[in-house]
């Protein structure tokens, strides 16, 4: 147990340096962390790590999904509703059917219910891969929100798939309508589950005196309660979590207060880092187990399958993409469409950015290792496969996405002003609404007392500001080098103002819970600035 404890500290720090290295030459860190853990599972005397599957459904998966939930915009997955249920529902079943007939007739033994299961397992990309490969590439927002609102559901659906086509291996049948019958309930009592669920935790924040650690604990229970209530149920745990996480937050400022969102935030963009971090690792680390256990099948051929599907599962997802795109040409001279002509370039973009990940490592790692009486058919080989087109599209597709994006130029197609003109313009009507309050409603009060003529002063220096950094810089270009020598020098000065502290703290005449507190402030100011620009 000790040496099983430090094992995995280790691992942590194995990751964190991973992490860094990933952020030096600029490659996203789920990739070098899938890499990175194949070469040091070749270390002689290292232990192999074997991924108990339940760990990965229960523990990692529901943080995760809720993570991503949380922070997914409403406004943005309801105006692409259609194209995201059409990426999550009906390209993974399309990929799953094409996965079924071609592996069914290419590897020896493989049946049809074992395709579907293979497509089922391999079909749903990965959000998290994407999203690190997107986050330092200047693409437009509906490629991330439709990217991110896929992912929210695909994961459901290919489970979907999975579990009956895995019912099918083992009792020998299979009936299309129990199954489409199936599909529809799974799908809708698991989305009820989530949003009672839901509202019974919003009930909690609202209404009970909770404090800002105490909502904080009650975010990272809640997506354990709503998987494990509908998984009892035989229920869709996924979009049960997906469902809540979205309800939760839509009412997150009604019913958190600033303190409790502050550190929820900090809490969870941690928690996702990690649990992250550690189930990319473990991928790497697991390839070898896996080989192992291929046993009496050739790896040559095993390679060549899991080459072979890797490049199908690409192409029919590239296929979809580019047919979703012809059919919204045709359809929107039926019914109103978010984008009448989505053209090519960004389909083509939908199509490469399908990296596999968590979800198929743990539905591959779930088949059990009986079915009835005999050993499940062709489990080590599927187990395999899935770690090849994991690795595949991982790297492949990975390393290649960012290339793409800037090769086709790709221009933002929703929003006429810059990220940094629609800000600064918020901000501007925030201060003209602030003052223009203030003065109609406490001018009395601003006159008679010095805090407040403070703050209107603040508030005029503020207005001030924006209207002259959105006046007199006319390109972005400017914009953006006013404002990296601007928090160039802002920082150094709230640097100087820690050593001060550091300084001040050291006399016995100064309390040290002022110190941290003055310390804090700086922090959060430091924080204003890096969200502000």
């Amino acid at each position: 147990m000790h040496a099983t404890f430090v094992l995995y500290i280790g691992l942590i720090l194995v990751i964190l340096l991973l992490v860094m290295l990933a952020q030096r030459i600029k490659i996203s860190y789920p990739i070098v962390l899938v890499v990175g853990g194949l070469g040091i599972s070749f270390i002689p005397g290292l232990p192999a790590i074997s991924i108990n599957p339940e760990l990965i459904f229960l523990i990692f998966l529901p943080p995760l999904l809720y993570e991503a939930a949380w922070y997914t915009s409403w406004k943005e997955f309801w105006k692409w509703r259609r194209v995201i249920s059409s990426f999550a529902f009906g390209i993974v079943l399309l990929t799953s059917c094409v996965i079924a007939v071609i592996s069914s007739n290419l590897i020896p033994g493989f049946t049809l219910a074992l395709g579907f299961l293979l497509g089922g397992i391999i079909s749903p990309p990965d959000a998290v891969s994407a999203s690190t490969v997107l986050k330092d590439v200047e693409a437009p927002k509906r490629l991330r929100s439709i990217i991110e609102g896929e992912s929210l559901l695909n994961d459901a659906s290919s489970l979907i798939v999975y579990r009956f086509a895995l019912t099918a291996v083992v009792a020998g049948t299979f009936s299309f309508r129990e199954a489409a019958l199936s599909f529809v309930v799974v799908i809708i009592m698991g989305i009820a589950i989530g949003i009672a669920i839901g509202l019974v935790f919003y009930a909690i924040h609202r209404w009970l005196p909770t404090t800002p650690s105490m909502d904080t604990v009650l975010t990272l229970i809640a997506p354990y309660i709503m998987y494990i209530t509908a998984e009892a149920f035989h229920f869709s745990g996924v979009l049960a979590v997906v469902s809540g996480g979205l309800f939760m937050s839509s009412k997150s400022h009604s019913v958190l207060s600033h303190l409790s969102r502050l550190q929820g935030n900090n809490v969870w963009s941690t928690v996702g880092f990690v649990l992250n971090s550690i189930v990319f690792m473990l991928i790497g680390l697991e390839l070898p187990v896996v080989v192992h256990q291929l046993g009496d099948s050739s790896l040559k051929e095993a390679i060549m399958y899991g080459l072979i599907i890797s490049v199908v599962v690409i192409i029919a997802r590239i296929l979809s993409t580019m047919g979703a795109s012809i059919f919204t040409v045709f359809i929107s001279r039926f019914i109103k469409t978010a984008d009448n002509n989505p053209g090519w370039r960004m389909p083509l973009v939908f199509g490469w950015a399908g990296m596999r990940g968590v979800v198929s490592l743990a539905a591959a790692l779930h088949i059990p290792l009986m079915a009835g009486d005999h050993p499940f058919p062709q489990r080590n080989m599927i187990l395999f496969i899935t770690f090849v087109v994991i690795l595949v599209t991982l790297v492949l597709q990975g390393l290649t996405l960012p290339v793409l994006i800037r090769k086709l130029k790709l221009e933002e197609p929703d929003y006429l002003l810059s990220e940094v003109e629609q800000e600064t313009l918020v901000r501007k009507k925030l201060a003209y609404t602030t003052l223009e309050a203030l003065d109609r409603l406490y001018k009395t009060d601003v006159e008679q007392n010095v805090l407040l003529q403070q703050l209107r002063s603040g508030l005029v220096n503020e207005k001030n500001f924006l209207h002259s950094y959105a006046e007199s810089h006319g390109t972005d270009v400017n914009r953006h080098q006013a404002i990296k020598r601007y928090k160039t020098v802002y920082f150094e000065l709230l640097r100087e103002q820690r050593a001060a502290l550091e300084e001040i703290n050291k006399k016995a005449e100064f309390n040290e819970e002022i110190v941290r507190k003055v310390f804090s402030q700086l922090d959060l100011a430091e924080e204003k600035l890096r969200l502000q620009f």
